[in-house]
């Protein structure tokens, strides 16, 4: 069946388009407010260049052009393909199509709004497939040997494509401004700002991207999504994008893009606080500012990881979706520029002049690091190896911190070696100061762990076992277990050496009793220590314990217990009143210094303190009941019975409950 052939034009249709065709080319008659801005020169260069249309062309008339464009770029590239001649006759409508975007661009030129595109989608289809068209005939025409016919026709393509190019570019950067302004007015979660560690979310893969990880969050506490570029937007930029690469404008579109959101990041960092401080200037800052600026790190670094990159990584992969190569260089070179700064600032950390209150900052931060680096590894290849290296050399740092300082425990205890004894056998300052750091050190415990495996993974390997009675099975090996062993062994013969400091044998067992209840006080508040050291340890000290009460008792009241002993009072099988006068003489006298010396000793352990006065109680009242209920029939009643017996038995359990109290005019009890 034969084909019917297509009507033919109208020679009025001919004279028209031919008409409308020659009109393009006349020199436009208003003026551009930006060309105002540019020297003469360039507004000669831009009048001569730019022209103006009337009404648009046709669809008819646009694709006739488009038709013709098309059967000239088939042609070259089928004389091309079979080695002909490349020189093939350049028809008239590649003027027509130059000429054609020329004024489609005078038109969004003419737009005053900084978004150009999108108004007409009609004229936005026509004009893309027009520098579709053009573009590749600009390519062609550079292919064609130089000649007098083939010069001119490149050199007007190429400025109209050039002249097209610089609209495109001018949008591309317009819309990426739209996001930068929408997110420097979001709103922003600042209670980050406040968290001392890191914990990063659960995070997923996005399966129609790349592997980077997303965050997870309920959608009652997520924030707004980043980067804050809506459907439509991101559709327009990869229109642009893929236009400006496939006409050989990838510089451009590239470095517009990388400077716009190299900007837009900056200012969402900003919003929380963080700066890009100097090496120099965090060495000189104080402690207490520099935890700032770490809480500040801290919180960018989560954010990061948790939401700015895989943000940022969904943006570049939807812009530049046809070219994965440019979204993983566009997306590494802004990524690795934002980490490096941030490692930069964590090894200036580690510069800084090691102290014992910095462990626990360092290991939020050691804690941080950790976290981003999984976040590495949905990063394209070109970067994630050099960014996890990187990361991993950071950490590595501060570990060797957090080990240094921590190992520093035992120099401090070796170093205080001051003769000067507590008052009141109280507890010792560098008992608090030991405790409270391990507690809250093994509240880091799986973290401690890992630095120590971390940097030494052998080490261990040396290391005496620690065994617990209640495992069967083989020996817990731990580092952490043995550096906190060593610390407290240092500890307790610092207080065994202490102890010696008081004359007094009872004192030294108050103090030893003090200290040690503390200790074991803390052990008990802390799963942590309890977890490292086991029962059996646990167990120890409180064995110890009970002995030092014991001690106390013994050095303390079996004197004055003596005195209320029956035997030895008779002579020839009668009472001696003497002898009974001077046994209570020396159990008044006894008891009287006891009593002025040890309440003013101090107890700060509510129950150590009442357990003392019960033990004490315990041993004495009976006794003392039983001595005076017996014996003080050999008095006279009045002034020789009072003489003699000078407490009764609830006196002494009164003055009893006076014991361990501390002397308050002088010194306030301190208790934890």
């Amino acid at each position: 069946m034969e084909k019917t052939p297509p009507p033919e034009k109208s020679e009025s249709f001919s004279r028209n388009f031919n008409r409308r065709i020659a009109n393009l080319g006349s020199p436009r008659r208003t003026t551009d407010a930006a060309a105002d801005a540019k020297s003469e020169a360039e507004k000669h260069a831009d009048r001569e260049d730019e022209a103006f249309i009337e009404e648009p062309l046709s669809e008819s008339e646009t694709a006739l052009i488009f038709e013709e464009v098309d059967r000239f770029l088939a042609n070259s590239s089928d004389a091309r393909d079979d080695g002909s001649n490349l020189m093939v006759e350049i028809p008239s409508s590649v003027l027509s199509l130059c000429k054609m975007v020329d004024s489609m661009t005078s038109r969004f030129y003419s737009t005053k709004i900084p978004a150009k595109l999108g108004s007409d989608p009609d004229l936005d289809s026509s004009f893309f497939e027009a520098l579709n068209r053009i573009s590749k005939v600009a390519i062609k025409l550079s292919e064609f040997p130089s000649t007098t016919a083939s010069i001119p026709s490149l050199n007007r393509t190429t400025t109209s494509l050039q002249r097209a190019m610089s609209l495109l570019d001018e949008e591309f950067n317009a819309l990426l401004k739209e996001c930068k302004h929408r997110e420097s007015d979001s709103k922003f979660d600042k209670k980050a700002l406040k968290q001392s560690s890191f914990k990063s979310s659960n995070e997923s893969t996005d399966q129609h991207h790349s592997a980077v990880p997303e965050s997870s969050e309920p959608d009652s506490t997520k924030e707004e999504e980043f980067p804050s570029f809506s459907l439509e937007t991101i559709s327009k930029m990869k229109r642009i994008a893929e236009t400006m690469i496939c006409a050989g404008y990838e510089k451009e579109c590239c470095f517009s893009y990388s400077l716009l959101r190299q900007s837009s990041f900056k200012g969402i960092l900003n919003k929380y606080g963080y700066e890009n401080i100097s090496i120099d200037d965090i060495q000189k800052m104080q402690w207490e500012i520099l935890q700032s600026e770490i809480d500040k790190w801290m919180a960018v670094v989560n954010k990061c990881s948790s939401s700015l990159f895989p943000g940022e990584w969904k943006l570049c992969d939807a812009v530049f979706a046809d070219h994965p190569f440019i979204a993983h260089t566009l997306f590494s070179g802004l990524t690795r520029g934002i980490v490096i700064k941030l490692l930069n600032f964590a090894n200036a950390v580690v510069l800084t002049k090691r102290s014992a209150e910095k462990m626990f900052k360092l290991l939020d931060m050691y804690e941080t690091l950790r976290d981003l680096i999984p976040a590495f590894n949905g990063f394209p290849e070109n970067c994630r190896t050099e960014l996890i290296s990187e990361a991993e050399g950071a950490k590595r740092g501060i570990g060797e911190a957090i080990v240094g300082i921590f190992y520093d425990l035992e120099s401090s205890i070796k170093s205080d070696n001051a003769k000067i004894p507590v008052p009141g056998g109280a507890v010792h300052p560098l008992t608090r100061y030991i405790m409270n750091y391990l507690k809250y050190a093994c509240e880091y415990k799986e973290t401690l762990e890992q630095v120590l495996e971390f940097l030494d993974p052998k080490a261990e390997e040396n290391r005496p076992a620690i065994i617990d009675e209640n495992d069967d099975e083989s020996p817990r090996k731990s580092q952490l277990a043995y550096q906190v062993t060593m610390v407290m062994d240092l500890l307790d013969a610092n207080l065994a050496m202490r102890s010696k400091l008081y004359r007094d044998a009872s004192l030294r067992y108050i103090f030893l009793m003090n200290n040690g209840r503390y200790i074991f006080q803390k052990i008990k508040s802390s799963s942590g220590i309890t977890e490292l050291m086991g029962d059996r340890w646990c167990r120890k000290r409180s064995t110890n314990l009970r002995r030092y009460h014991k001690n106390y008792q013994r050095e303390t009241w079996s004197k004055v217990l003596q005195c209320l002993n029956h035997e030895g009072l008779q002579v020839n099988g009668k009472v001696s009143k003497p002898i009974l006068k001077e046994r209570f003489k020396s159990f008044n006298a006894m008891f009287d210094e006891i009593h002025k010396t040890q309440s003013s000793w101090v107890v700060s352990d509510d129950q150590l303190q009442s357990e003392l006065r019960i033990s004490v109680s315990a041993v004495m009242i009976p006794a003392y009941r039983s001595f005076v209920g017996r014996f003080k029939q050999y008095f006279d009643p009045g002034r020789q019975s009072e003489k003699y017996i000078k407490y009764q038995p609830d006196d002494i359990e009164g003055l009893i409950e006076d014991l361990f109290d501390g002397n308050t005019a002088s010194m306030s009890r301190r208790r934890t």
